[in-house]
């Protein structure tokens, strides 16, 4: 959240933006200005019914909402493209072809679906990419541009304009705003026009989609290609296409893909593949089956030295769940006891927070010669209520400690809010404060963010608050001015201090809580005031013979090393058993007492793909979400495919999973 304006605080006059840095414009301006100025700018569009409405065929037969998505999915795709069996090969094309689609991707919106492992991106990536992210409305692109309308004129001065776009957040270059500047129809005496530009802006791409479409409905070349894994059948009636399983991302992002009303046209398997070989994994657990391993404390652990830590699990809008990450020292060869669970912030007694069932784990990796080097050394797989825990010697050096959690409980919120809560009100003298539900939900806050617990807030912890809510770190200049004037102890922030700034920022706003509700929802929270896309945790390390050092280093998505972490734990102690015939393919699955892992190795020269069946397990929730879905696993490779977990740990639950190979 990004503060401006300034406010009276102990006395003085304090800008907010001195403390979170200039105002700088939002991630979906800098993208429709760029997109206005790119030169596939003639091609985008937003509005997908209108586009399709005077189409001869829809009139005669009307879309369904899944034919329109694919029709318009490969309207953009094949304006960039000559076929949509090409693949998206860089960077600058991914970002040209969400642009077709209306998309605006940010730069950080890119480099989520385009890493440094990615070598290609096929029209079934594509398409998995604009279900998750949505195309920007008129009201919301006007909404992102009025926060920078100072005057509240509909305009912005181009100096302004030249500050906003070129100093903060994603850089523009100069040659980029004067490119937006010099447009005749959106500017005027010194003034960008924001309304005209967001009017022109929509009106552009929906005729240009609009064109596209008509085109490909006549084109008849284009009407018998081929696209993923389907044809385009009959000219009366076209079938639903479908995508085909596609690298890394091989995963349905519906259930209409494997509907269960048996329409044959949505199944991944309804061209000609077949099944080449299977092989299948039934586990009954019994209700509360961590009875047989339950963790226990050592007996002289009151007499070890002890540390301890906090972090959180925040859940990103594609599903990614990331986290704090640590770097621990032991300096002596010692038996250590470390802990991991959900954090509990109720304060009422016999209710505990909701996230208390959220399954966690934590990896511990030594860090040899570099931090690239890491070698897994054991995982917290004992558990005693939501504690998982590991008890063992560890010798002297540096530990990589990665939380997990396996996202079987950790889901996207489906319930709808009836009511947004206030956060902010004016008393009788007509001053502003903070609501109480409010100022309990800050107090939670800081009490995820306070990582060592010292009932204070450093520069470090208040950074990684600030680049989960912001993307952005206050320095050491700002700090100073956060010290000067908000209450702190030790160079660091306390609770009051920390209820002063957001204070601060709601009358920056003069009570308009939009900015709050932006912090709000980055930390995990709806609009009840409700934490349900976020997990704290918390971490105790014991030690005999040293007292251990902890520090978070990193808030990373929970992969890369994780996922290493993960296959290497399953393939050293789950069960294996090799797809018949085909002996280079394996499916290794690992029974914990309180969730199933599996994971598939390919030592085979070529990629496969597998489908995996989950119809026939029992009281059984997956992190995928789906019950039938398929992955494609790289040469040479390996790759977790699922977790399941029971729906209710007190009653019994089987897991059936049938992993086939597809032709």
């Amino acid at each position: 959240m990004v503060i401006k304006g300034k406010t009276e605080v102990g006395g003085a006059a304090v800008r907010g933006s001195e403390i979170r840095g200039e105002l700088a414009a939002p991630p979906r301006v800098r993208a429709a200005v760029r997109m206005a100025i790119s030169p596939g700018r003639d091609a985008a569009f937003s509005s997908q019914k209108s586009a399709l409405s005077e189409s001869p065929r829809t009139k005669k037969f009307p879309l369904t909402e899944e034919e329109l998505f694919y029709m318009n999915c490969r309207a953009a795709y094949l304006t960039v493209f000559k076929s949509s069996l090409e693949n998206i090969i860089s960077k600058e094309q991914l970002y040209l072809a969400l642009q077709h689609a209306g998309r605006n991707p940010s730069q950080k919106t890119i480099n989520k679906y385009w890493t440094p492992q990615t070598a290609k991106l096929n029209f079934d990536d594509f398409c998995i990419i604009l279900r998750k992210e949505k195309p920007t409305s008129k009201s919301e692109l006007l909404k992102s541009f009025k926060q920078l309308d100072v005057n509240d004129d509909g305009s912005i001065l181009h100096t302004d304009l030249y500050k906003l776009l070129t100093k903060r957040g994603e850089k523009m270059s100069r040659e980029e705003v004067n490119a937006i500047i010099s447009l005749a129809d959106v500017n005027a005496d010194g003034k960008f026009d924001y309304i005209k530009f967001c009017k022109l802006y929509m009106t552009t791409i929906e005729q240009c989609l609009k064109t596209t479409v008509e085109k490909l409905e006549v084109d008849s070349q284009l009407k018998r290609q081929q696209f993923g894994s389907h044809t385009e059948g009959s000219p009366e009636r076209d079938p639903s296409p479908v995508p085909k399983p596609s690298p890394r991302i091989i995963r349905k992002t519906d259930q209409e893909t494997f509907s269960n009303k048996g329409d044959t046209r949505s199944s991944l398997m309804a061209t000609t593949r077949k099944f080449k070989t299977s092989v299948s994994f039934t586990i009954i657990m019994g209700a509360n089956s961590n009875r047989n391993s339950k963790l226990t404390e050592p007996n002289s652990i009151k007499e070890w030295q002890c540390v301890q830590s906090k972090g959180c699990f925040f859940l990103e809008e594609d599903g990614e769940i990331i986290s704090h990450q640590y770097r621990m020292q032991i300096a002596q060869r010692s038996m250590v006891y470390l802990t991991i669970k959900p954090l509990n912030l109720s304060q009422v007694e016999g209710k505990p927070s909701p996230w208390i069932s959220v399954d966690t784990a934590l990896y511990i990796l030594k860090e040899n010669e570099s931090q690239a080097n890491l070698q897994l050394m054991c995982f917290t797989e004992l558990r005693n209520r939501e504690v998982f825990g590991w008890t063992g010697e560890l010798g002297p050096g540096i530990y990589w400690l990665i939380p997990s959690t396996t996202g079987c409980r950790l889901k996207k919120e489906i319930k709808p809010i009836t009511e947004e809560a206030q956060l902010v009100y004016r008393d009788e003298t007509g001053e502003l404060s903070l609501t109480k539900e409010f100022r309990s939900t800050l107090l939670d806050i800081f009490e995820v963010i306070d990582l060592d617990g010292n009932g204070l807030l450093s520069l470090e912890e208040y950074n990684f608050f600030e680049l989960r809510t912001s993307g952005e770190k206050c320095d050491e200049d700002a700090w100073a001015v956060c010290r000067d004037n908000f209450d702190t102890k030790k160079n660091e922030l306390t609770r009051q201090g920390f209820m002063d700034l957001n204070l601060m920022e709601a009358n920056d706003r003069e009570g308009d809580p939009r900015d709050l509700w932006v912090t709000l929802h980055s930390m995990g929270y709806n609009k009840a005031l409700e934490l349900t896309e976020a997990c704290p945790f918390i971490i105790d390390i014991y030690a005999d013979k040293c007292k251990p050092r902890i520090k978070a280093v990193h808030m990373e998505a929970c992969s890369g090393q994780l996922e290493k972490a993960i296959c290497k734990s399953v393939l050293n102690k789950g069960e294996a058993r090799v797809m018949d015939g085909y002996e280079n393919i394996i499916v290794h699955t690992y029974k914990r007492d309180t969730w199933i892992t599996s994971v598939i190795e390919n030592k085979s020269d070529n990629k496969v793909i597998i489908h995996i069946n989950n119809e026939l397990s029992k009281n059984c929730v997956n992190n995928r979400g789906l019950n039938i879905f398929a992955v494609e696993v790289a040469s040479k490779s390996t790759m977790v495919c699922q977790h399941v977990m029971p729906l209710n740990e007190r009653q019994e639950w089987i897991y059936h999973c049938v992993y086939s190979l597809v032709s």
